[in-house]
């Protein structure tokens, strides 16, 4: 039996927002644009953000 992954539930750059969605139980989705929106009207500032929880996160085979 084969468990595959919903493109939902997949990574889609690096990871990050399916991780802080796993992490405090929130939509993928819902985190996904909160990122696309944070990097829209600020400017690119939440990138930055981005890649520091990129560094900060465990590796991927510890949460998926």
């Amino acid at each position: 039996m084969s468990m595959e992954m919903s493109t939902k539930d997949s990574p889609k750059i690096l990871g990050v927002c399916l991780w802080l969605a796993k992490r405090f139980d929130l939509d993928v989705v819902g985190v996904r644009l909160a990122f696309l929106l944070g990097i829209i009207f600020t400017v690119g500032t939440a990138l930055p953000i981005y890649l520091i929880i990129y560094l900060i996160m465990p590796n991927k085979k510890h949460w998926l």
